[in-house]
C-alpha cells in the first residue's frame, strides 16, 4: 500500500464530507470503502436488562431500537469485546429519548440526543440497564460507523467547440464532480446537466484515471476524518499481517 496520495476536500462537515483522492487504483478505492463499512469498530448496545417496562412495546423491540442508537467511539480507548454500561429510567407521560441514556463512561454517549425510543403514557415506566460492546460492521450492521459511503471517478470536462446550430438538444447528464481547468465543480451546482454550464458548446467528458471522489456520511460515532483514517489504518494492518504470513 505504499504510495503518495493527494487528498482535497470539496465539501467538509463533521459527519458529511466529499473529498477527492488522487493516486489510488480502483481496487484500493473500493478497499477503503469496504473498510469504512466493515472494519472500523464502533460501540453499540448489545445486551439489555429490563427492570421495568410497562410501555406498549415488547422488550425485544425496545432492545432493537436501543441497539441502533449511535454511540461515540473514542479511538484506542477500548478493545474489541469490551463493554460500557448505560442506564435509562423514564416515567410517563412523555417520550424517552436517546439523550435520556446515562452512561458509566463520559467518553461514550449517544451521538444524537433526540432519537425517540418510546412514547410513554400516564403511569407507564421504562427502566433498564444496557451493555454497549465494541464490534465491527462485518459482524453486525449496527456497528457500521458509515451510514452512506460511495465513490466515483473524477470527470474531466473539455470544451471542444461550439454546438451545431441544429444539434441534439437532449440533456447531457453527469453525476459527481467534474474538473475544469483545475477547478472542482459539483455536478449538482448546474443541475447535473452540462448544457446549463456550457450553453451552446460541445464538450467531451472523460474519467480521470486513479482519481476518485468519495462521499462519506457517518452516524456520529466519529467524524468523517476519523472514519477514513481508521479505515486506512485497518488496511495497513491487514497488509502487514499478509506480508508477515508470506515470509513465514
Amino acid at each position: 500500500m505504499a504510495g503518495d496520495f493527494d487528498v482535497e476536500f470539496i465539501e467538509h462537515e463533521n459527519r458529511d464530507a466529499r473529498f477527492l483522492v488522487r493516486g489510488i487504483t480502483p481496487a484500493l478505492a473500493n478497499g477503503i470503502r469496504r473498510a469504512m463499512l466493515a472494519d472500523v469498530p464502533t460501540l453499540s448496545i448489545d445486551t439489555v436488562r429490563f427492570v421495568e417496562n410497562s410501555s406498549v412495546m415488547f422488550d425485544e423491540q425496545l432492545a432493537l431500537r436501543l441497539g441502533l442508537v449511535p454511540l461515540t467511539t473514542p479511538e484506542g480507548e477500548f478493545e474489541e469485546g469490551e463493554e460500557v454500561t448505560l442506564a435509562l429510567d423514564v416515567q410517563g407521560p412523555g417520550t424517552a429519548y436517546s439523550g435520556d441514556l446515562v452512561t458509566a463512561d463520559p467518553m461514550v454517549e449517544p451521538a444524537d440526543t433526540n432519537i425517540p425510543i418510546i412514547e410513554l403514557k400516564e403511569d407507564q415506566r421504562l427502566e433498564l440497564e444496557a451493555d454497549a460492546v465494541l464490534g465491527r460492521g462485518r459482524d453486525h450492521a449496527k456497528h457500521q460507523g458509515g451510514v452512506a459511503i460511495g465513490y466515483r471517478n473524477l470527470q474531466h470536462v473539455e470544451v471542444v467547440g461550439d454546438a451545431a446550430e441544429y444539434g441534439d438538444s437532449e440533456a447531457q447528464m453527469v453525476r459527481g464532480v467534474i474538473e475544469e481547468d483545475g477547478e472542482l465543480i459539483p455536478a449538482e451546482s448546474f443541475d447535473n446537466d452540462l448544457r446549463n454550464r456550457y450553453p451552446e458548446k460541445e464538450v467531451e467528458v472523460n474519467d480521470v484515471e486513479d482519481a476518485f471522489v468519495f462521499h462519506v456520511e457517518t452516524d456520529g460515532s466519529m467524524s468523517v476524518e476519523e472514519l477514513v483514517l481508521r479505515a486506512v489504518d485497518t488496511l495497513y494492518d491487514r497488509a502487514a499481517e499478509l506480508e508477515q504470513a508470506v515470509q513465514l
